[in-house]
Order: C-alpha cells, then structure tokens, then sequence
C-alpha cells in the first residue's frame, strides 16, 4: 500500500486503548503499512501507530482541538431504530467492553479492506454528526454481530416493481 497524495488525506482523529487520542490525516483506503498506519499530524509531523493500540480511527469534519475528551464527537453509539441507508447493521464491542453500532457497506471494497487494512469501516448511527465514517480495526475487537441486512424503501419498492422475484418467461419454448 503507497502513500496517498495529499489531497486523498482526510481529517481523523485517532482513539488509541485508554483514551489517548491524535489528530492528523489518512488516506480513506490503504491506512495499513505492515502492523501500524502512518499517521500525518496537523503540525506536519509522521508518527507510526500500531493496530493493536488502536480502538478506532473516526474520520471527521472538524478536528476540534480544544477538546482532547471527545473531539469526534460521534454522538450516539447505538441506532435508535432501522438504520436509514444500505448495508449490513453491525455491533462492535470493543476489548475494553465499549459497544458502537454503524452500518458496513458490502460490496468488493468491504472484503478489500478488511483484508488490506485488517478491520472494517463503518458508518456511524448519528450522521448529522462530526464523525462521517469509522474504521474498527480487527484487533480492537472482542465480537461483532450482524444485527441485519438494511435495503431503503425506495430500492424494495422498485425491486417490487420489477418483478424481481418472479421467475423470468421462457422466451423458445
């Protein structure tokens, strides 16, 4: 896995075990080199970050500096209800018994990033939220449970529509 160009760096902030946190940049795919990421901190400085100190990498509008408790700001941890969107609903609980739910996008790139970078993306239950996506890596978890599979009403409505689940006319009988 290269280095991003700079345009391909996105704000993260990044929640090690124990609540230390770094605010820096990361490509949005590719993070993983060998065991640890390379993070580029805002002052331009390159620190060397382990997986397996790692809980999450939040991918944010804002850094918010001025607050080293919560500066993701991902809001609810949980769905308060169906998620609205497409994918798979996932629960994460943590090594440290913490629990988030986010909604996985399956498709090609999920496998792809699971593999490459060793954990999952996820998108958080608060999406007016700071944090727009989260990536979990695989060692930062105890469990992770398929809560369902999520499809939005307008793309069952249409399948409907369709007749996708008829069987399909013989055309040379």
């Amino acid at each position: 896995m290269g280095t991003g160009m700079a345009s391909a760096q996105k704000k993260v902030v990044v929640r090690r075990f124990g609540g230390d946190v770094a605010w820096g940049y990361l490509p949005q795919e590719g993070l993983r080199h060998g065991e640890e990421i390379h993070l580029m901190h805002v002052d331009g400085r390159i620190s060397n970050i382990f997986l397996n100190e790692i809980k999450l990498i939040a991918y944010v509008r804002d850094f918010n500096l001025n607050d080293p408790v919560d500066p993701e700001r991902l809001g609810r941890r949980s769905f308060l209800g169906r998620p609205r969107g497409d994918g798979v609903w996932l629960r994460a609980v943590f090594r440290d018994g913490d629990v988030l739910e986010g909604l996985a996008d399956v498709g090609v790139g999920f496998l792809e990033t699971a593999m490459a970078d060793g954990g999952l993306f996820l998108a958080p239950p608060d999406g007016r939220g700071n944090t727009l996506r989260v990536f979990v890596p695989r060692a930062a978890l105890d469990s992770l449970t398929v809560l369902g599979w999520v499809t939005a009403p307008s793309k069952r409505a249409a399948k409907a529509a369709r007749g996708d689940g008829e069987t399909q006319p013989r055309l040379f009988e």
